[in-house]
């Protein structure tokens, strides 16, 4: 049986209303934290902004995820580089629980400013 306010933050956050602003790729990889001062983490393509969370900073320990989709790596609690994807519909139903559990505790946390888009034909 689930505990209401499970994933509630210890202090309460105001986040403003979710946007759905395309965000490529390309720009997600750019807000990592070293190449922008923008820090952003996407799950099931859903964009997240952690600016100013030092934990997705270099050197913070889920800076990995910092500038991509983290689904898979989320679903199977992994902090290693080669997991961190957008694909994460093979999972089990264990582990696309836990990705469910860690879209919920980000979205009790963190503004969403986006969602990723694929890069259309450049010029």
């Amino acid at each position: 049986m689930a505990t209401k306010g499970k994933f509630e933050p210890k202090t309460p956050v105001v986040l403003n209303p979710p946007k759905d602003d395309p965000i490529t790729p390309e720009f997600l990889a750019k807000c990592n934290g070293i190449d922008s001062i923008l820090c952003y983490v996407a799950i099931k393509g859903k964009v997240f902004d952690v600016t100013g969370n030092k934990s997705y900073e270099k050197g913070g320990s889920y800076h990995v995820f910092a500038g991509h989709d983290a689904s898979r790596a989320l679903g199977l609690t992994s902090t290693k580089a080669e997991d961190v994807r957008p694909d994460w519909e093979d999972l089990d139903e264990k582990e696309k629980q836990t990705l469910a559990d860690w879209e919920t505790f980000f979205s009790k946390r963190y503004n969403v400013v986006g969602v990723v888009v694929p890069q259309t034909g450049s010029t």
